[in-house]
């Protein structure tokens, strides 16, 4: 997993105040990370997490309260860490379809780096709906944004971004499954240019 700044749940109000904290917070994360991606949310344990995190079981509850709450507190931290390296892509860039082309890219080297990432948002489906939901909710809205200011500058069709939001979140969600995941050596530039090859001409203004 990327080393960006950890965030528990802040309904449990239990964020850590020193460095220390805040590593051991980012290892129970991490360990988390594989033992729900290896096992699936209802065989993975809490002492399989401390386990692989090299952390006392006391140190878990210092954070969390239960396995519901570490899960939900991973879905957060993992959508994220995928806005962050999207975030990150995009600074300086400008035009629509350049934004969309590096986010693109920085999501497809993300799911490849970080595989557990699709059977742990597909689960919370039905093991924690709300985060499900919300991670795709701020996924589509960070596209709606960014298409958003593509129709102001003239650069995408009026009336094109809110669909077209969904349906691009929907079609990186797979792209990523399918050459990141699933596909070993694909170039993830190679994928990147096509599909926004593809968004451009569905999409740009004549």
């Amino acid at each position: 997993m990327a080393a960006s700044r950890p965030q528990s749940d802040d309904e449990n109000g239990k964020v850590p105040r020193t460095a220390r904290g805040r590593q051991t917070l980012r290892k129970l994360l991490d360990a988390a990370a594989k033992e729900f991606g290896e096992k699936g949310f209802h065989e993975a344990s809490i002492s399989g997490i401390t386990r692989r995190a090299g952390t006392a079981l006391g140190s878990f509850y210092t954070y969390f309260d239960s396995k519901d709450m570490i899960f939900r507190a991973l879905v957060q931290d993992m959508s994220r860490q995928v806005a962050q390296h999207a975030g990150k892509a995009v600074e300086g860039q400008s035009g629509a379809f350049a934004i969309e082309r590096s986010a693109l890219h920085a999501f497809l080297d993300f799911a490849r780096e970080n595989r557990e990432i699709y059977r742990i948002i597909d689960e919370a489906e039905f093991a924690d709906p709300a985060s499900f939901r919300e991670h795709y909710e701020t996924t589509a809205a960070r596209i709606l944004e960014r298409l958003k200011r593509g129709e102001a500058s003239g650069e995408i069709r009026e009336g094109m971004a809110e669909p077209h939001a969904w349906a691009l979140m929907g079609m990186n969600v797979f792209l990523g499954l399918r050459y990141s995941i699933w596909s070993e050596g694909e170039d993830s530039a190679e994928i990147a240019d096509m599909a926004n090859d593809m968004l451009r001409r569905g999409i740009a203004k004549d």
